[in-house]
């Protein structure tokens, strides 16, 4: 009996002083339930399996509030968007009220000229009456940006400025390209230009 636990193996006597303590040797099934594989290395396999559903709950966690982060981004935005377009077209109407309320004095002038009687008022009276509408109307545009180009009768026709109806023949060729005459007055509104001068061109035919 004394010889055969001399030929007993390492293992085999491992196995045994374990099965007295009543646990599960360590190299039965290479791991034993701890992540420990049986040379009492990590076990690659069992550690990954341990850690996979931590991980993915964390990962899917991570997932829903940037996917809330997300929509409550797009949701701010388009408020502001709905905002700034709000704000936009109730300042371009309160601009609009701004310079109609300018044209109101002017236009009850323009109806207390349209009420005169003709043939008892004079003609005078009612030219003198509107040259005081016009001047008014002028000012109320001025004051909102418009300007007038100025008279540009005798000076080179401007491409940029002046519309040429037509040409009249210059009688010298230093009068060439000049204006003979401002048919329609042309405006610029705070620099655009509104409509051009419309003019009449002399030309030298020489």
């Amino acid at each position: 009996m004394a010889d055969d636990k001399k030929h007993e193996t390492p293992d085999a006597a491992r196995d045994e002083a374990f099965a007295a303590d009543g646990e599960a040797p360590a190299g039965s099934n290479g791991h034993a339930g701890n992540g420990l594989a049986g040379n009492g290395l990590p076990d690659p396999a069992g550690a990954a399996a341990e850690a996979a559903p931590a991980g993915g709950g964390d990962a899917a966690g991570e997932l829903a509030a940037l996917k809330d982060r997300y929509l409550r981004l797009a949701a701010e935005f388009e408020n502001y968007r709905k905002r700034v377009e709000r704000e936009r077209s109730e300042g371009a109407v309160r601009a609009q009220a701004q310079l109609m309320e300018r044209f109101l004095e002017p236009l009850d002038d323009l109806a207390r000229i349209a009420d005169f009687d003709p043939e008892t008022t004079p003609a005078g009276a009612l030219h003198e009456g509107a040259e005081m509408v016009e001047r008014k109307f002028l000012r109320a545009m001025e004051t909102a940006g418009l300007e007038a180009i100025a008279d540009a009768e005798g000076k080179p026709f401007d491409p940029t400025l002046h519309e040429a109806l037509t040409t009249v023949p210059a009688e010298s060729e230093a009068e060439d390209d000049t204006i003979a005459q401002v048919y329609q007055k042309g405006y610029r509104f705070k620099g655009v230009l509104l409509r051009p001068a419309r003019v009449v061109v002399k030309k030298h035919n020489g």
